[in-house]
């Protein structure tokens, strides 16, 4: 068969495909275009800063044209894309066909004298080590923190309007002490909440230092310079990145992984709360609102299947996989630089691409459902064992001799325990009757703890 042209129905990711319209707000950050325009940026403000430092050659540089080369990449379009893309061809060299690209347009606004100053005494990956982290920044701030400000949002919202909710805990799958469903939403805010801090403090470290990380070509060319102080002030303040001061030819990517295993950590999380919603749907503990002309088997009319938290688990496992590869394999390099590092950081927009499906999906999800509330109160009903803690606990705190093994005879015979053999056994007990009256009102339904919502 003859390769199809590209389109959405041909792509073979379904992050370009099936699931484009959730993902394409990622595209000037990852795609190709992304990382050449980022790359033309590095360029252009490297040479503004040159020009600034006062090195030689350039003193007599025209400010006013700094206007006109930041806008190479203010205005950078496909069209420019293409015509690097297209010059990559024949030097066989991504970064060199940007050089070629900048000569270019300076040679369109008459400043050929000075061409040789762009990528001056850099290698491939002074540029790419900051156009890398730029766009990964710039991603996580404009793109994944709001998205992820929208999903706190909605747990936020439910775990206040469901704070009232009395609910049926289960640990290891077994009927345990009630709790509240506000508050069993709010784990997942508040377990959010704290990684996504942790997440913005992790610097976004770049490598810039000539070709072996020691300036050899700018320092044999400019000897009485502070180059060090120099590529410090580039990229710490006027890129807005962390020098990394002691590297390579490559920047050390220990950050870069710590970011990424950051992105893991909060997936997880969405994880556990897309398999928790799951449960909670299948123990019909909610319903989920219908959409017209929505179909949720092909066999079974009556299925609204939860189909969009398990949507979300698929694509946060395909995510995770591949943060998980990357934090693992980005450290590593034979001696001062092999080309494996470049070879997977072309796929970074892949888990982002998974992660914000999944997020959507979780969102979507949330979105669908609906309380039913009868599902609640049954449950705590047909579970009144639940209240055997704390009526041995009060008979604790009242010296009651072995309380624990009283209940436990209670509660492990083979028959329902219920109100009214909870309260036969209470009746039955050697206490105050005003003790008794105590024991007596705790319910399924009441044995909920503190509030914590």
């Amino acid at each position: 068969m003859e390769a199809l042209s590209f389109s959405s129905l041909t792509a073979i990711s379904p992050v370009d495909g099936r699931y484009q319209r959730k993902t394409n707000e990622l595209q000037p950050y990852f795609s190709e275009f992304g990382l050449i325009r980022y790359r033309v940026l590095v360029e252009v403000e490297y040479f503004i800063a040159l020009v600034a430092y006062g090195i030689a050659p350039l003193a007599d540089f025209p400010m006013e044209k700094c206007d006109d080369l930041r806008g190479i990449y203010k205005q950078f379009s496909e069209e420019d894309a293409l015509w690097i893309k297209n010059t990559e061809k024949v030097t066989n060299h991504d970064v060199k066909a940007v050089e070629y690209f900048l000569k270019e347009k300076m040679q369109e606004i008459g400043l050929e004298k000075y061409l040789e100053f762009i990528h001056f005494g850099l290698t491939s990956q002074d540029i790419n080590n900051t156009s890398v982290p730029l766009s990964l920044r710039d991603a996580i701030h404009e793109q994944y923190l709001p998205l992820m400000g929208q999903l706190v949002d909605r747990l936020t919202h439910l775990q206040n309007v469901w704070k009232d909710i009395p609910m049926l805990a289960r640990t290891h799958g077994q009927p345990a002490s009630p709790t509240r469903l506000g508050k069993e939403i709010k784990v997942f805010t508040e377990r959010l909440s704290i990684q996504l801090e942790q997440l913005k403090n992790v610097p976004y470290s770049a490598k810039f230092g000539g070709a072996t990380g020691n300036f050899n070509a700018h320092f044999v060319s400019f000897p009485e310079k502070d180059w060090v102080g120099f590529a410090n002030q580039f990229v710490d303040n006027i890129l807005g990145l962390k020098r990394s001061q002691t590297t390579t030819q490559i920047e050390h990517y220990d950050n870069l992984a710590a970011l990424f295993d950051g992105l893991k950590r909060i997936n997880n999380i969405i994880l556990d709360l897309d398999r928790d919603m799951w449960t909670y749907i299948s123990m019909e503990y909610f319903k989920q609102k219908l959409k017209e002309g929505e179909i949720g088997s092909s066999a079974m009319p009556h299925k609204v299947n939860p189909i969009d938290f398990e949507n979300s688990e698929g694509n946060i496992g395909i995510a995770n996989a591949l943060f998980e590869h990357l934090s693992a394999k980005l450290p590593v390099s034979r001696l001062q630089r092999d080309l494996t590092d470049s070879t997977v950081l072309r796929t970074i927009g892949m888990p982002f691409a998974h992660t914000f499906i999944a997020v959507k999906s979780t969102i979507a999800g949330l979105d669908k459902l609906l309380l039913n509330e009868k599902a609640f109160e049954k449950d705590l009903e047909n579970n009144w064992a639940v209240v055997a803690e704390a009526i041995q606990t009060v008979l604790r705190r009242e010296g009651f001799p072995k309380p624990y093994e009283a209940l436990k005879g209670l509660t492990r015979k083979n028959e329902a325990v219920t109100k009214e053999s909870v309260h036969q056994f209470v009746d039955e007990l050697p206490i105050s009757t005003e003790l008794k009256n105590e024991l007596k009102a705790i319910s399924p339904q009441n044995y909920t703890g503190i509030q914590l919502v």
